[in-house]
């Protein structure tokens, strides 16, 4: 029997919060590995996201990230339809945009980021994903791969929140790596 988006959407949201307390640590130098095969030496930018609704909590990593000298962005709502991603100082005050969620200040720098962690409520086997059903990141994304061809999109998740299928359309955006507390998943394998 196939789902739609949004049965998948709300049977995953409610799968998250009752095992999230119950998952076990992550390991986030697997995402450091993965920079240095992809960027080398390279000092890269990285789009991460404020935890929020049970998402996988990636503030240690990006504290972490911070402490190396990496250059941290978060997403920030420009418009119903336009998000970005802004400068963003580990500690630096963050405020709720309409959704609840915390951003940047409006005058933090716009970034172009090179490698994109994406929250996610649920992926399938191909690295396809249900969000939250405004199409932000599969705007962001589109538009930022064709600005850096070398971005890395990286789909943050609890292995619990896995599907058989997820059904995709013209406008969803593949990624190419999901990240859980398992390890990476790539999109070559």
């Amino acid at each position: 029997m196939k789902y739609d988006k949004l049965y998948l959407r709300n049977i995953s949201l409610l799968k998250r919060k009752k095992k999230y307390l119950k998952v076990k640590k992550f390991n986030f130098n697997l995402i450091f590995n993965l920079i240095k095969k992809h960027f080398s030496k390279k000092k890269i930018k990285i789009a991460g996201y404020y935890p929020s609704n049970n998402e996988v909590n990636i503030l240690k990593f990006l504290e972490f990230a911070h402490k190396k000298n990496f250059r941290i962005a978060l997403p920030f709502i420009k418009s119903s339809s336009i998000m970005c991603f802004k400068s963003w100082t580990f500690k630096e005050p963050l405020y709720p945009n309409k959704f609840g969620i915390l951003e940047p200040g409006n005058s933090n720098k716009e970034i172009v980021p090179d490698l994109v962690m994406v929250p996610l409520v649920a992926f399938d086997k191909s690295l396809n994903r249900i969000g939250y059903g405004k199409g932000y990141y599969d705007r962001i994304l589109t538009k930022l791969n064709k600005i850096n061809s070398k971005m890395i999109s990286l789909g943050i998740a609890y292995s619990f929140q896995k599907s058989k299928t997820i059904p995709i359309n013209k406008h969803d955006f593949k990624l190419q790596y999901i990240f859980t507390e398992q390890g990476i998943i790539d999109s070559n394998k």
